[in-house]
């Protein structure tokens, strides 16, 4: 019986020892990992990203390095994404849109001249040698109506020609009558004359020329008493029913321009007027001095409150034919050389891309090459995050081709090296195909490489590709010290 209450009681006690142990081990295991996790990688400039030590110290501005851990949001974002809290979103006024693909409407603003309708411009010739007689109006600009008389002319050739026609009449002989017909016809005695001659017989000296449709008289070269011949031309009638407008746009835009397209005009004579016509016909060639291409516009003008040579406002509406990417034109940063975006990945986070840029309106730019439907972007705030995002932002992208990578070659020197997770920050050159300043960044070793070949101050030749992060798929030393081994550098 007593062996049994020892056997017991000594159970008993191991229970108790190995529950205290369990309790101890438990918390010390914990605290170590998160020991671990509480050892900084590296410590940073608060102002400047690019300024990394291994421990703390002050930045070039005198100010405290912070540390950046393992668990750092930061730390495991790709090149150029960076993290906000929602906070300091709110704080910034971040706004964000959604890329969207439509049609490019845009309006092309330009000046124009009223001009005649050419179509319905007719000039006045003679076609015999003679003297004005008499001139029924007086000054370009006077009014006409059709069949209203213009002026007298007297010329021999046209005596002769009656008086030849009177003969004819007189012989009944219909061949030279029908002859002597034609030729005055053709000198242009008008009908009514023709017909007064048939029946009076009577040959007059001198013939009235009457107007060929209604209009308004320009270009008037004649006065009474003007000796004049065929070619010479006595004045122009034209209309105002219908109007010219002929306008000019720059070379850039000279694309987006079509027959047809509706047109919207003002001029300053009438403000608030707006006249509604259409893109009549785009001429084949550019001015060579202004580089601008000119363009005829049509306007119905009823009431002819347009006038030839007024100044007018001109506004071409154009669209594309076919749907395009397009963002609010305040979200693009333009710096002369780039143009970007900033993306909204989502839960706080940003990245800066560069974009090819098309055409642009006053609400919205194209975007030819970067994006896609549906991607979401900044359109306030932007310059900041995409300050911040372009410290380590170390590519363009103008693709979305997943088949394609992106790789560049470059030297640097290798600050830090961090064996758990294969990570070594490396302050590398200048990337000339990308533009590319040098800079100070976190690249992967790829899977086939031998970490144990890299040191801390070492200055290497690598090259490195663009995938989730910066891998380095090849490598070879250019230190002084060349007599170390290279079998880790890869062809």
């Amino acid at each position: 019986m007593n062996n049994l209450a020892k056997t017991l009681f000594v159970l008993f006690v191991g229970l108790l020892i190995g529950a205290a142990l369990m309790w101890h081990l438990a918390p010390q295991s914990e605290s170590v990992d998160a020991k671990d996790d509480d050892q900084p990688l590296y410590w940073v400039a608060p102002m400047d990203s690019n300024y990394r030590r291994d421990g703390p110290g002050k930045s070039p501005m005198g100010m405290d390095l912070i540390p950046v851990y393992a668990n750092d949001s930061a730390s495991n974002t790709s090149a150029g994404e960076i993290t906000i809290s929602p906070q300091v979103e709110n704080n910034l006024g971040v706004r964000i849109a959604e890329v969207q693909k439509q049609i490019l409407r845009s309006n092309i603003k330009t000046v124009g001249y009223v001009q005649y309708d050419e179509e319905q411009l007719i000039h006045i010739h003679p076609r015999v040698e003679g003297w004005i007689e008499k001139l029924y109006v007086k000054a370009a600009g006077d009014p006409v109506t059709k069949q209203q008389p213009l002026y007298d002319i007297y010329s021999p050739a046209l005596v002769n020609a009656q008086e030849e026609y009177v003969l004819a009449l007189s012989r009944k002989n219909q061949r030279l009558v029908q002859a002597a017909k034609n030729r005055l016809r053709a000198l242009q005695l008008p009908n009514k004359a023709i017909q007064q001659l048939t029946r009076d017989r009577k040959v007059q000296q001198t013939i009235t020329q009457y107007a060929p449709q209604d209009g308004v008289v320009d270009n008037l070269n004649i006065r009474e008493g003007f000796y004049v011949k065929p070619g010479t031309t006595l004045m122009s009638i034209g209309t105002l029913d219908q109007v010219w407008v002929e306008a000019e746009v720059f070379e850039r835009q000279a694309g987006q321009v079509k027959k047809n397209q509706a047109v919207s005009m003002t001029l300053d004579f009438l403000p608030g007027k707006v006249w509604h016509g259409q893109v009549d016909y785009i001429y084949p060639s550019l001015e060579q001095t202004t580089r601008t291409l000119k363009v005829r516009l049509r306007f119905n003008n009823q009431k002819a409150l347009l006038k030839p040579n007024m100044f007018a406002q001109v506004i071409i509406h154009t669209q594309n034919e076919h749907p395009t990417i397009l963002v609010p034109r305040e979200a693009v940063i333009r710096t002369g050389r780039h143009d970007r975006v900033v993306l909204a990945l989502g839960e706080g986070r940003f990245k800066s891309i560069n974009v090819k840029l098309g055409r642009t309106t006053n609400e919205v730019a194209e975007i030819l090459d970067g994006l896609s439907e549906g991607e979401h972007i900044v359109t306030s705030a932007q310059f900041l995050l995409d300050s911040e995002s372009s410290k380590t932002s170390d590519f363009r992208r103008m693709s979305h081709d997943s088949n394609h990578i992106e790789s560049a070659n470059v030297d640097g020197v290798i600050n830090a090296i961090n064996e758990d997770t294969r990570v070594i920050n490396i302050s590398r050159g200048p990337i000339d195909k990308w533009d590319r300043p040098a800079a100070t960044l976190d690249f992967v070793l790829d899977d086939h490489l031998n970490l144990n070949e890299f040191s801390i101050g070492q200055t290497i030749n690598f090259t490195f590709e663009i995938r989730d992060e910066f891998v380095i798929t090849q490598w070879r030393p250019i230190s002084q010290n060349k007599h170390r081994s290279n079998q880790g550098a890869q062809p």
